[in-house]
């Protein structure tokens, strides 16, 4: 079973790494939500947040709460939880998110759960260059097609996305994998990009700094 735990109540998510991103959605009471968009993406979960997300416009790894992972080395490390303490005493959560593999594979992901009593996603044509500041949780660009995706409160979600006007609602989940087969990497000319990354079939991750290559080297 993918979904390893559930607790409504303390608003968190215990999942698989490669748990599917719209199997998270499809097992979540109504009114809560987790830190990423209805789209699915390669590598599920863990490759999610070994990418550091999709979409976000907020820190992503505050809602990463805990991940168990293979390092390299073969060794499995277990960091975070739902305490938010590693038993080894060194944070290596964030570290994991967005270090694209360089840690090694996602085993168990925990994940902090927002509530919110509606949800929208719309699309209109524009560019993620016209957004200085969006308040929507998640912006995109597909292809000349500006994405916005947002839950809370009912006016909170038709203020954040009333910078589109005229936009159209995008009625089900977008499943993005057929257009990464050899999985999903940093790069241009996709026409798929967020506010950190273009995303490209089978690109590769930012480079690595020195400093986290000695990290990657202890585990």
């Amino acid at each position: 079973m993918p979904i390893l735990d559930l607790s409504p109540s303390d608003q968190t998510v215990t999942v698989s790494g490669d748990t599917a991103l719209l199997e998270v959605y499809a097992v979540l009471p109504p009114g809560l939500y987790p830190p990423f968009p209805p789209v699915e993406l390669p590598g599920g979960v863990g490759g999610l947040v070994s990418r550091g997300g999709f979409g976000q416009t907020f820190p992503f790894a505050s809602d990463v709460l805990g991940v168990t992972f293979r390092a390299p080395s073969g060794r499995v490390v277990r960091a975070g939880g739902r305490t938010v303490k590693n038993v080894q005493g060194y944070d290596l959560t964030r570290p994991f998110v967005g270090s694209f593999g360089a840690l090694g594979e996602a085993l168990e992901v925990t994940l902090r759960l927002r509530p919110g009593l509606a949800a929208r996603h719309v699309t209109a044509p524009g560019s993620l260059d016209s957004l200085s500041h969006p308040t929507a949780r998640f912006a995109w660009e597909d292809g000349g097609e500006l994405h916005l995706f947002h839950f809370g409160h009912g006016r909170e979600v038709e203020r954040a996305l009333s910078i589109l006007p005229g936009a159209r609602e995008v009625g089900q989940p977008l499943d993005l994998r057929p257009r990464f087969p050899d999985g999903i990497g940093v790069g241009e000319g996709a026409g798929l990009r967020d506010r950190r990354f273009g995303w490209v079939n089978g690109g590769e991750g930012p480079p690595m700094p020195p400093l986290f290559a000695r990290l990657v080297a202890a585990l």
